[in-house]
């Protein structure tokens, strides 16, 4: 991965003045290397992870586990992409192994997440099966730690 793209995803804040710099290049340079990255569409958005657990929402987040029969045209991805739309999925990965898309969605409550699962994902013509996963607390969330030394409950270990 090129090494600017290596900086934005550690910190998306950083300033292009500051990224020259890392880079030993000039900070045009890296204005037009961001440009074409998100004119390309490599780079296709900027987010804050947030710890959620924090907040103190009344959230629940899934893992869904769907096997699917794949269209004759479109394969997978059409399904894939159809799956992608609802507001509720976060993301969408296709699988090997057991079942063929990983579905992670959030809702404001189980019956939330259970209702898109029978109504909304389980009706769509393909979709064989499903398997539902709730998550009950998040350590890391896109290679960041949710806790930090201090807030671990872990005693200390003495000779």
């Amino acid at each position: 991965m090129d090494e600017l793209l290596r900086l934005l995803k550690e910190n998306a804040l950083e300033t292009p003045k500051n990224l020259a710099k890392m880079l030993n290049t000039s900070e045009d340079d890296v204005n037009a290397r961001i440009a074409a990255y998100e004119a390309k569409g490599v780079i296709r958005g900027y987010q804050a992870v947030v710890n959620e657990d924090l907040l103190g929402l009344d959230r629940v987040s899934a893992v869904i586990e769907v096997k699917i029969t794949p269209e004759r045209e479109g394969g997978y991805d059409q399904l894939a992409q159809r799956i992608s739309r609802f507001p509720e999925v976060d993301s969408v990965y296709l699988m090997s192994g057991g079942y063929d898309l990983l579905v992670f969605v959030k809702g404001r409550n189980l019956k939330e997440v259970a209702f898109f699962v029978s109504d909304k994902l389980a009706t769509i013509a393909g979709v064989v099966s499903t398997g539902t996963h709730f998550m009950l607390k998040t350590y890391k969330d896109s290679g960041i730690l949710m806790q930090t030394e201090r807030d671990s409950e872990r005693l200390g270990v003495s000779p």
